[in-house]
């Protein structure tokens, strides 16, 4: 293995120490993955320099041109503030015609847009469920095929933001409560799909044009009440307090027959493949008692610190978390960008 000369884009603020030696845990929750992958870089003989961005594309141009990177390592999740712009990012490496790891621009815009990538899912015929979005500052009126219960969330947020409890609405009074609430948290349209009762999984996929999916990983509830819905809130997903005290945990899904498997392996890359994605993602999805899988949501450049969802289901296989950032490494040097056929 070369070593390779490698610039890491983190978000501003979050440049990693090199050793976490007088660092608390609190301190380290804000960038714990920036600080695994860059270490784990340098651990495996790659010379890293990660680098902090936040509303300025001229730090990026100048490391690339006086770094001089083999590949750029990309960690952002936004641009001045907004999720939606990591496609624009990408895009401005690919002009400086830089090799990059993770998803291309198009299919970051795809996946990003939760109405838009299912529109794309349900011309594939992949099963999702049904939805609408209701943009702000129009009416909010329920269309008729849309049957109760409902799920509400921002269209472009991640990363369960917005998400509770009262995510879920079975009246229209409270559809109209909680999009208003979305338009005013988010400032950006809502989307209202119809809520799926059943189990929590999560496949990871890697590849380019030869695709790869890991063991399907599931989030286990735990001891919360059986009268709430089983979904992944802000608070499930991210308080410590809330997840110790229900005993909330994700860990590889059990008691799923080989037929099972193969179906969501395959579901997963027809998921890729019609949303035009490459180097790595995640599928979130939902299994009902009776088997019936429907796709939530894809998520290119899923979260990849040690020990999360992404790099726990790799080692299940035999992928090390090493042998997982160098893949990732060799699939963006592989990605045959448009700048690349001129």
């Amino acid at each position: 293995m070369s070593q390779l000369r490698i610039l890491v884009l983190v978000r501003d603020g979050h440049v990693p120490p090199l050793t976490l030696q007088g660092i608390s845990d609190k301190e380290l929750d804000g960038w714990k993955a920036e600080f695994d992958v860059c270490d784990t870089l340098r651990h495996i003989g790659h010379e890293v320099l990660p680098l902090g961005v936040y509303d300025d594309l001229a730090p990026i141009r100048k490391a690339l041109k006086e770094f001089k990177p083999d590949i750029t390592f990309m960690m952002l999740e936004e641009f001045h503030g907004v999720v939606t712009y990591d496609f624009a990012v990408i895009s401005y490496l690919e002009l400086m015609q830089q090799p990059y790891t993770g998803c291309n621009p198009r299919g970051l815009l795809l996946s990003k847009d939760k109405a838009l990538s299912k529109k794309v899912l349900t011309y594939h015929r992949i099963p999702t469920p049904r939805f609408a979005v209701f943009p702000v500052g129009r009416k909010i009126r329920r269309p008729k095929k849309l049957q109760f219960p409902l799920f509400v969330k921002s269209v472009i947020e991640d990363a369960s933001f917005g998400i509770a409890q009262a995510s879920i609405v079975h009246s229209d009074e409270a559809l109209v409560e909680r999009v208003k609430f979305i338009h005013e948290k988010t400032g950006d349209d809502a989307i209202a799909e119809q809520y799926i009762e059943g189990r929590e999984l999560y496949v990871g996929v890697i590849g380019n044009n030869r695709l790869q999916t890991f063991p399907a990983w599931e989030m286990i509830f735990g001891t919360m009440p059986n009268e709430v819905a089983k979904i992944a809130t802000q608070q499930v997903k991210w308080n410590q307090n809330y997840q110790k005290k229900h005993g909330i945990t994700t860990e590889e899904a059990k008691d799923l027959d080989d037929a099972t498997k193969l179906k969501l392996s395959k579901l997963c890359k027809r998921v890729y493949r019609a949303l035009n994605m490459s180097g790595y993602a995640r599928m979130d999805l939902r299994m009902t008692a009776a088997g019936e899988i429907y796709v939530i949501e894809a998520n290119a450049n899923p979260n990849i610190e040690y020990g999360e969802d992404f790099a726990e289901s790799a080692e299940t296989i035999e992928i090390s978390y090493e042998m997982l950032l160098q893949r990732i490494l060799n699939l963006g040097l592989r990605y045959k960008a448009a700048w690349m056929t001129v």
